[in-house]
Order: C-alpha cells, then structure tokens, then sequence
C-alpha cells in the first residue's frame, strides 16, 4: 500500500468519525433545547389535542358535533382500528415500523444512496412513521428554505425519538391516524371513514382503507371527492396494495382482485346544519356556550330576566363558562371533545321530521304561499296595518344576531339601518320537493341568493312554522 494510499484512507476515517462525533454533538443540543425547537417532557408525554363534541341520542346514535374549522376530530384508540388500514399504513410510510425506534438508519442509507450516487428522484422517504407524528404535532409550517427545514428535520428526528420511548407503537400509529387532516372537514380517521365511506374505521374494507392511506402522500393531489382526482386516486390506492403484497400483508392474487373495483365512495359533507335535530342541536350549543347575562347586550328587559333565571338555576344554561378543567380553564365545547348525552330518540325524531318535511314543506306551504301569492302586505294578512308590520319587522332586526354584533361594534342607527338595507351574498332557507321511487319527497335545503338583511328577515317570517314535543310519562324525558 503506498503512502498517498495510506494517507487518503487515514482521512477517510478521520473524516468519519468526525461527521459521527458532529451528528452526536448536534443531536445532543437538540436534545438539551440548546439549539433548535424542542417541546419540554410535559408536552412530549400530552401533546396537545383537539377534538370534537359528540352529542348522543338516547339509543346510542351521534346526533351531530360541535367542532371548529377544521377541527372535526373524534378520538379513537388502536383496538378500534381495523387491521388493514394498519397493515396499509406500515406497508407504505414504514416498513421497519416494528424494528427501529424513531429513526429508520436502514432507509436513510438507502435514500441517500439512490439519490446523491444514482441521482434517483423516485428514491423514496426516509421520514418513519414517529416522525410524520412528530411534525405533524410540532411543526406548524413547514420550512422552504433548505437550511431551515434541515433544522425543523433534525429536531423532527430527536421528537420522534422521545416519542418512542413515552408510547407503544400502536399508540403511536393511533396518534398519527387521528391527527391527519385528510380535508373536507375530515380530520383524522373517524370523520374521514365517515365522510368518505360513511363508515366507522373499524369498518372500512381493503380497498377503502388502501385509498385513505394513500391520501397519506398528499391529501390535496389525492383528494378523492374531486371527480378529476378519480384516475389519480385509483393508481394510489393500487400502489398501496402493491406495498401491501411486498410487505406480505397480502397476496398478488388478492391484490389484483382489490385492484379491479370502482373507489366505491359514498362522501358525505360534513355541515353542522345536516343531520338530525339541527334546531335542537342548536339549541344545546347556545346554551351551554351562553356567558353570564349582562343588561347591556339585550334589548327586551323580559329576556334578560329570564336568561338571568336560568344562569341561576339551570346547571345546563352556561355549563362550559360555569366549569373548568382540571388545569383551571374553562371547557371548549368545539376542542374539548366532549360526549353530551340526550334523552332524544334518534328514531322518533327521525319519523317526526319525516313527517313535518311532507305535511308542512309539501303541502301546507304551498297553500299558505297560493293565498298570499297576490298580496301586498305579505306574508303578513292584509287586516295587518303598515304600522303594525313596521313594528314587527323593526323588533325582528333589533332580535337578530346581526344586530346585537353592530351594536357591540358600537355602530350607529344610521350604520344598522345602512347594513341592514344593503345586498349581501347569504345562504337562505328553502324546501325541495324530489321524487323517489315515483312518490314526492320534501327535504330542507339552502338557496345561495342576494338579498338585503331586511329583506331576509321578512323572507323567514313567510314560511309556516310547527313543532312537537313528546315526553316519556315514566320520567319526564323529552
């Protein structure tokens, strides 16, 4: 061996051991918080989550839930998941999920390989699936500049880690599932099983699980309610199944039969208006999020004691602003997850609806707006004097949210009355008549319209209204 031979090897292995000696070094900081950002063990042991309230029926049915923007998240454990969405999930983020401990040092190598010596664009991803989880907890953005996000992925590396050693790997996957935003108001595995198959997870079928957990890859390209998406969604889906077969989790045969079927979507928007007992959703959401009565936000001096009455004496009026947390804040009927249980029959609402939608929306509104059709004054009767219509629709405005807003933002009268006369864009009330199996059905839609505040108020006040309360004689029960 010559000497330049010698020489050369020697600063190979200096160089080495040097770049090890600088990634211990580097990972050592991140780990102390010295540079970079790292959430302390606290928030590592109960990284912050947000979920959906969920209000049940008497018999066990999810009415509906409170949830913000892109919150309509729904807590699910591991044992609630069905195998193949797991089998998916490893086969295609993290084959050697089972076998590393946050970082997979086998599919870097890999990755660098094919991409600094081969120059390969299609080399793949080195990111495990702890440290997906990792930057989807602590990462709010993700950094353009290559030496930022060099930073965000060391510090990605070192969370993951940490994460490894304070949950289980099922657990890990659990959290992982259940923070993905998979759109459409689709955040996490219980609303998009949901929203997409009208499923729970536990349900959800081979092909369906392959097309969630490719959507993994990049929710927006893969967005599966898009009908252009349609072609692009399959080949991902077939390339999930694929990892599948080479993970041994499926057969080639099993695969290509998988391979064969439609998406088979049965997406249902998610829209806190949709569902059964909207109003009397909406009703337990303003109470339960009403604040303590002030004399200065009402109009009407008989409303204000009656709501004064009930932050007395009804423990459900004002519930999220009269409790706390065991942490001292108060709950967030919209993050805090919370599980409402109603003395409502999912089954005896759903006839009485039925039945209001057909007898109301079908044929008494048609006869009520047939008699006023050539009407002046309606909806109001002809016997209603100017006055007295004037009256009405001024105590109407003065009653509605938009008002009480203006009048916070200490608007003038002249600046109500002015927004109030003014054409805006608003989403209206309407009823649908389809027919179905050759017999008419009535259902409550929405009309995208323009039309001025006023106008919409007295619009409203043109439709029939009915309502019926039914009580168990046992224990009083609505």
């Amino acid at each position: 061996m010559s000497s330049l031979t010698k020489k050369a090897l020697a600063l190979f292995w200096i160089l080495f051991f040097a770049g090890i000696a600088a990634v211990a070094v580097v990972f050592t900081l991140l780990s102390n918080g010295t540079i970079g950002y790292l959430p302390d063990v606290e928030k590592l042991e109960s990284p912050e989550k947000t979920f959906a309230t969920e209000i049940y029926s008497a018999d066990g049915v999810v009415l509906g839930r409170f949830f913000e923007d892109k919150g309509n998240r729904v807590y699910l454990s591991y044992n609630e998941l069905s195998p193949n969405l797991v089998n998916a999930l490893v086969a295609t983020e993290d084959m050697r999920f089972r076998k590393h401990s946050g970082i997979d040092f086998t599919s870097l190598l890999r990755v660098g390989i094919k991409t600094l010596i081969f120059q390969q664009k299609n080399a793949g991803g080195g990111s495990t699936i702890t440290q997906q989880l990792a930057k989807l907890l602590y990462t709010d953005k993700v950094a353009e500049d290559p030496s930022q996000r060099a930073r965000q992925k060391l510090s990605e590396w070192v969370i993951a880690v940490k994460l490894e050693k304070l949950y289980t790997k099922d657990e890990i996957i659990s959290l992982y599932l259940n923070r993905f935003d998979f759109l459409n108001n689709a955040v996490g595995i219980q609303s998009a099983a949901s929203v997409y198959f009208g499923k729970s997870p536990k349900e959800l079928s081979l092909h369906e699980a392959a097309l969630l957990i490719g959507m993994l890859k990049n929710p927006s390209l893969f967005n599966p309610a898009k009908a252009k998406n349609k072609e692009r969604c399959i080949a991902r889906r077939n390339v999930v199944l694929d990892q599948m077969v080479k993970a041994n989790y499926l057969t080639t045969a099993q695969a290509d039969s998988v391979k064969a079927l439609d998406l088979g979507l049965r997406f249902t928007k998610v829209d806190h208006k949709k569902g059964l007992a909207p109003y009397f959703r909406e009703y337990l959401r303003k109470i339960m999020t009403a604040s303590k009565p002030e004399r200065k936000n009402y109009y009407a001096t008989e409303d204000y004691r009656i709501d004064s009455i009930a932050w007395e004496q009804n423990a459900l009026y004002g519930w999220c602003n009269k409790n706390t947390k065991p942490d001292g804040s108060k709950y967030n009927i919209y993050t805090d997850g919370l599980k409402i249980y109603t003395t409502i029959d999912s089954r005896m609402q759903r006839y009485a609806e039925e039945s209001v939608r057909q007898y109301l929306g079908g044929y008494l509104q048609k006869v009520f707006n047939r008699e006023n059709k050539n009407s002046k004054r309606a909806p109001f009767s002809n016997l209603t004097r100017q006055g007295q219509i004037d009256t009405i629709m001024n105590l109407a405005m003065k009653r509605s949210e938009r008002y009480r807003k203006l009048r916070l933002a200490r608007a003038s009268d002249k600046e109500i009355k002015e927004a109030f006369s003014t054409p805006c864009r608003m989403d209206v009330f309407a009823w649908k008549v389809e027919k179905i199996n050759g017999k008419d059905s009535v259902f409550a839609t929405t009309i995208d319209t323009t039309m001025t505040p006023l106008d919409s108020l007295r619009y409203y006040k043109s439709f029939l209204r009915s309502g019926m309360m039914s009580i168990d004689p046992f224990n009083g029960h609505v």
